[in-house]
């Protein structure tokens, strides 16, 4: 098993918690069907550069980090690219000292970190540019999406924060609900992400989407496939059966 990333350094009043999905995307990305399947794709006999891996909503970071960290072991070569963008700027910085403790902790595997980027989604990436996108989303089913703090509150913020170099409790909490409140089905940010996978990944991208059983997966993948001919998506990891459903399942998206 390899070392999961030190995250100690992270304040989770502000930033989403490692938990029984994050750890799961970790043991999905080092299984050996999967770490076959990036080496093959990757560095096989039609190899051509390093791989960009992207995490959309890295929160502490511990996924893209052990991407990093363990670059070797996962594509069978160093020269891997990685990077993260979210939405919380706390996040972006949680997410480069855990890359950066992560690399130095594994000296011999990791490949290259690029960095972490404030931004929605995929809006800052460059279409067909990603080779592997990693989403962990705000998946459980809401009533409505996060709403920001009102104008008068947010006025009242800057007045703080002129004075005090730290967040509010309404930021906090809106920042912290975004990682995991998903609107109806707990789908509304997630169908974006997959709406946009057309655009940015590359003529070898795939993608690793974790979902729950409220998220209608059979009727997530039946969406991919009408992207086209050559869609392809399966299950390569699940948390378990609970009640005859996969409580927690990663699908992946790829095209042949």
């Amino acid at each position: 098993m390899l070392p999961t990333p030190d995250t100690s350094h992270v304040a989770y009043e502000r930033v989403y918690e490692p938990a029984e999905d994050s750890f799961l995307l970790l043991d999905t990305l080092s299984s050996a069907p999967e770490t076959s399947f990036l080496r093959q794709r990757f560095f096989g006999s039609d190899s051509w550069g390093a791989p960009l891996v992207l995490e959309v909503g890295p929160g502490s970071g511990v996924v893209v980090a052990f991407v990093h960290a363990h670059a070797r072991i996962l594509f069978g070569s160093p020269a891997v690219l990685t990077a993260a963008i979210d939405i919380n700027g706390h996040a972006c910085r949680a997410t480069g000292e855990t890359a950066r403790k992560a690399a130095a902790e594994n000296a011999e595997t990791h490949g290259e970190f690029l960095g972490a980027l404030q931004g929605d989604l995929v809006a800052p990436v460059r279409d067909r540019s990603v080779d592997v996108l990693v989403f962990n989303p705000p998946y459980v089913p809401t009533s409505e999406l996060p709403r920001q703090p009102t104008q008068q509150q947010q006025q009242a913020d800057d007045l703080l924060q002129a004075t005090k170099p730290t967040t509010t409790f309404d930021e906090d909490s809106y920042m912290l609900s975004l990682s995991y409140a998903g609107g109806k089905d707990g789908m509304e940010t997630t169908d974006r992400l997959i709406s946009s996978l057309p655009r940015v990944l590359s003529s070898r991208g795939c993608a690793y989407i974790l979902l729950c059983a409220q998220n209608k997966p059979e009727e997530v993948k039946e969406r991919v496939r009408a992207f086209g001919e050559g869609w392809k998506v399966a299950t390569v990891g699940s948390s378990g059966k609970q009640a005859g459903w996969e409580r927690l399942q990663i699908i992946r998206i790829w095209v042949e």
